[in-house]
C-alpha cells in the first residue's frame, strides 16, 4: 500500500508540474512622444490592463513621433500591435491620400477599431483682463499659438478662415510658458489643443481667471471638425458649457489580433476607465457618446464586447 501511495504522489506530483502556468497576452501599445499627455495616457492603459485582466494582460509601451507613423507601421506589424490615431488618418491611408499618396499597403484595410481615448480639444483660452468672450474680440489681441503642435496648426487655420489672419499679434512664445506669459500681461490668451480638463487651462483658470471661448454652429461646421461640449464646471469659473471643436482618437489593432484578445482589450478598458479617471481627469470626458467617432470598422473581439454591454453601433461600425 506504501508502494502504491507513493506512486500515487509522485504521479500527481509530476501531473502539476505539467499544467501550464495561466496564459499571458502580450501587446504593444504605440501612441506618442513621451512629452505627450498621450505617452501619459498610453502608460495609464497599460496600468489599467494589468490591474483589470490580474496580469492577464501586460502592455508595453512604445513612444512615437505622430499618429502617421503609427498607422504606416500597421505595414509590418502583427497580431500584437495596437495604436493610436485620428479616424481621418485611418481613412487617408485605407484610400492612398494626403501624405499617404503612393504608399497604400493592403494592411491598412485590415485595420479595425477597439476604442475612443480623449480627444484632441481646441481650447481658446483668454484672460478674463482681456474682456474677449468670442472669437471675433481676437482682433487686435496678442495670443500665443505655440509652435509646430496640431493645436498651433488648427489655431492658425482658424484665424484664417474667420478673418482674422495678419489682424492677430502672434506672441513668439512656446506654449510651455503660456501661463506664466498670461499672468504678467506678455499675452491675452493662448490656444492649446489636448485632452480636456487641460492641465495649462487648469493652471490658468485657478491662478489668472480665464474665459475659455464657445464656437457658434455655423463655425465649427467651417471648421469640419468635430463639435465637443467641455461641461460646465470643468475648470474655475466656468459656469457655462463650453462649445467647442476636437480631432477624436481611436486606438486601433488589425484583423491579424485574435478575437478574444480584442474582447478582453476592449472590455478591460472601459471596466477600467472610472478608476482611470479618479487619478486623471481627462478619462471623464470619455463616455459612450465618443463611440460615435469612430467611423471606420470595429474589431469583430470588440463588438462582441459592445454588444454585450448594450452599446449600439452603426452599420458602418460593424
Amino acid at each position: 500500500m506504501k508502494h502504491i501511495a507513493g506512486f500515487a504522489l509522485a504521479s500527481a506530483l509530476a501531473t502539476a508540474t505539467l499544467v501550464p502556468a495561466q496564459a499571458e497576452t502580450r501587446v504593444t501599445y504605440k501612441s506618442a512622444k513621451t512629452t505627450s499627455s498621450y505617452y501619459q495616457m498610453a502608460v495609464q492603459i497599460a496600468e489599467a490592463m494589468k490591474a483589470g485582466s490580474d496580469g492577464g494582460i501586460i502592455v508595453t509601451v512604445e513612444e512615437s513621433q505622430g499618429s502617421v507613423q503609427n498607422v504606416m507601421e500597421v505595414r509590418a506589424r502583427g497580431g500584437d500591435y495596437v495604436f493610436t490615431t485620428p479616424p481621418v488618418l485611418v481613412r487617408l491611408a485605407q484610400s492612398g491620400k494626403a501624405m499617404f499618396k503612393d504608399k497604400g499597403d493592403p494592411k491598412f484595410n485590415e485595420i479595425r477599431a477597439l476604442f475612443p481615448i480623449p480627444s484632441l480639444t481646441m481650447h481658446f483660452v483668454m484672460s478674463e483682463k482681456s474682456g474677449v468672450t468670442d472669437l471675433a474680440g481676437l482682433e487686435g489681441k496678442t495670443i500665443l499659438l505655440g509652435k509646430g503642435s496640431f493645436g498651433a496648426r488648427e489655431g492658425a487655420k482658424y484665424f484664417k478662415l474667420f478673418g482674422l489672419e495678419g489682424k492677430v499679434g502672434i506672441a513668439d512664445v512656446e506654449l510651455s510658458n503660456a501661463v506664466p506669459a498670461l499672468k504678467n500681461g506678455q499675452i491675452d490668451g493662448f490656444v492649446t489643443a489636448g485632452s480636456f480638463p487641460a492641465p495649462n487651462v487648469i493652471e490658468a483658470a485657478a491662478g489668472t481667471g480665464v474665459t475659455v471661448l464657445s464656437l457658434n454652429d455655423d463655425q465649427i461646421a467651417a471648421t469640419k471638425r468635430t463639435r465637443l461640449v467641455i461641461p460646465a464646471g470643468t475648470y474655475a469659473g466656468q459656469d457655462k458649457d463650453i462649445v467647442t471643436t476636437s480631432l477624436p482618437v481611436v486606438a486601433y489593432a488589425t484583423t491579424s489580433m485574435d478575437d478574444e484578445t480584442a474582447y478582453q482589450l476592449a472590455k478591460t478598458y472601459w471596466k477600467q476607465k472610472a478608476k482611470m479617471g479618479e487619478s486623471a481627469p481627462w478619462w471623464n470626458g470619455v463616455g459612450e457618446g465618443l463611440m460615435g467617432n469612430i467611423t471606420g470598422k470595429i474589431h469583430p473581439g470588440a463588438i462582441r464586447y459592445y454588444k454585450e454591454a448594450g452599446v449600439a453601433l452603426t452599420d458602418a461600425q460593424m
